[in-house]
């Protein structure tokens, strides 16, 4: 189906729901469809049934009853029933939305499955009994039924290990943030830098744009700091309080004061457990539940070291949680009591840089090393990009690499493809070019499969001096990255 006009990207998810959605097949199909809130999945998933004339019901937050009630009324009003159909349990509503799918391919959308779910704990299973094999309901039907909701953990759990709807799904789609270069298409944003800034505080959530910020957008890079102060920072703004409404949503995260400590430490640079446990005076065995559910609802993410199993770092997932607990949070009650925020903004600044700006741009950087560099730049296809520690014995030193990038060869070995050093604020000169040299030698020396021939890549946000433009120029080893090599599209890259 032609994808709607005024539907930004989408591409992917709109062509696999198009084509779940008009399969003819005879046979009942259940998909499932779920991301972080405010990533667009609604406006998709209404389009589809506007394009298909197909049945869509959202879910409040209500009682079992009521809820039968609601999809009672929208079913007849869908049929064009002079009275609203009467459900007394959701085994008769899923035969009735099976029903629909007699005479031709239609697609059902329930949104918002995890309010009915927690209201009804025995709708999987409802579900499942309702799409079983050689079930004459099922087999006669060409509905194809979507279920959607953000609650991650929730949502995840659904069709993995011993779930009722395991091996139902015929569709599993996740509707992912947007990317670095689509999220600056998005914002209309087209310096690079300015652009950064922006993804590094709203990340690449749609609706942060169209309905939080009203299409404000920073008009140049001088604009980006009153772009700050009169959208994230100003208590008049949906964006201000937008980080702290993120936990409230998650089911699952009951004791929020707890989980708020953990992203703020995580916010600071305490991305080991150890350093986590420190920051709120806990033994690091205490923060197994707290980190498995914040891992589970899509807020974190555990990153491996390249160079050593037994050690991981979190990052926060979403940046406008990362701003408000490393910005927002440490200055809340003056923020929500000040008419005029510029000077807390200009007292912020080493904080956001530190702890927002400079983690995002080694987050961005690793993810266009894996993802979006030209094909060939670094002699090879990058398989699996990671951030890593190597141990220096001879100078009693570690080095911190922020790239680590692996290739893939015909064997399954993971050779080492490239190395990297990433710096915000910072002109990277020959100084940063020898401690990669250092770096790839110990690596080297510990007998590492490509590393005597591994790429010296420098990010940097702040450029390059003319020493080291000349060593690039010189060497073709070393490769040189600025925010404008970030934000340039390449044919063919995912």
């Amino acid at each position: 189906m032609p994808r709607p006009a005024e539907m930004f990207d989408r591409t992917h998810e709109w062509s696999a729901l198009s084509a779940f959605a008009t399969d003819e097949r005879q046979g009942a199909a259940l998909g499932v469809v779920s991301g972080r809130r405010r990533q667009g999945k609604t406006f998709l998933l209404r389009a589809l049934c506007r394009a298909t004339g197909g049945f869509y019901f959202a879910a409040d937050e209500a009682t079992d009853g009521e809820s039968l009630r609601q999809v009672g009324t929208l079913l007849a009003e869908y049929l064009r029933s002079p009275a609203p159909l009467a459900f007394d349990d959701w085994r008769a509503v899923f035969d009735a939305i099976l029903a629909l799918g007699r005479e031709r391919a239609v697609s059902v959308v329930i949104d918002e499955f995890p309010y009915l779910a927690r209201a009804n704990p025995r709708l999987p299973s409802i579900v499942q009994n309702a799409l079983a094999p050689l079930r004459s309901e099922r087999d006669s039907s060409r509905t194809r039924l979507l279920l959607c909701g953000s609650a991650m953990s929730f949502m995840g759990s659904l069709l993995s290990g011993d779930a009722p709807l395991r091996g139902r799904a015929g569709l599993e789609l996740v509707v992912p943030t947007l990317d670095h270069q689509r999220a600056a298409e998005f914002w209309d944003i087209s310096d690079p830098t300015t652009a950064l800034k922006v993804n590094a505080v709203v990340g690449g959530t749609p609706a942060y744009r169209r309905e939080y910020a009203r299409d404000d957008t920073p008009k140049n890079p001088a604009d980006f700091d009153a772009w700050i102060l009169r959208t994230v920072l100003s208590p008049t703004s949906p964006l201000f309080r937008e980080a702290r409404y993120l936990l409230a949503d998650e089911p699952e995260l009951h004791d929020t004061n707890l989980y708020h400590s953990v992203l703020a430490a995580i916010a600071v640079g305490n991305a080991n457990r150890g350093g986590i446990a420190s920051y709120l005076g806990r033994k690091s065995g205490d923060l197994a539940h707290p980190l498995n559910v914040l891992e589970d609802c899509g807020l974190i993410t555990k990153e491996p070291d390249a160079f050593k199993d037994n050690r991981t770092e979190f990052r926060i997932n979403e940046p406008l949680v990362a701003f408000y607990h490393a910005v927002m949070r440490p200055i809340w009650s003056d923020l929500e009591h000040t008419r005029d925020a510029t000077r807390l903004w200009q007292r912020s600044q080493q904080r956001f840089v530190g702890n927002v700006l400079g983690p995002h741009f080694e987050h961005v950087c690793r993810h266009w090393t894996r993802h979006l560099a030209p094909n060939g730049l670094f002699d090879g296809y990058p398989h699996r990009v990671e951030h890593g520690t190597v141990n220096d014995p001879a100078n009693r030193t570690r080095y911190e690499v922020d790239v680590v990038a692996f290739g893939l060869d015909d064997d399954n070995r993971q050779p080492l493809l490239a190395i990297g050093e990433v710096k915000w604020g910072e002109v990277m000169g020959l100084t940063h070019l020898e401690r990669l040299r250092r770096i790839r030698a110990l690596l080297t020396a510990q007998g590492r499969l490509g590393a005597e021939s591994a790429k010296l890549a420098c990010y940097a946000g702040a450029g390059f001096t003319d020493d080291l433009r000349k060593a690039a120029t010189e060497n073709p080893e070393v490769l040189l990255i600025s925010p404008e090599d970030l934000y340039r599209r390449v044919e063919g890259s995912e």
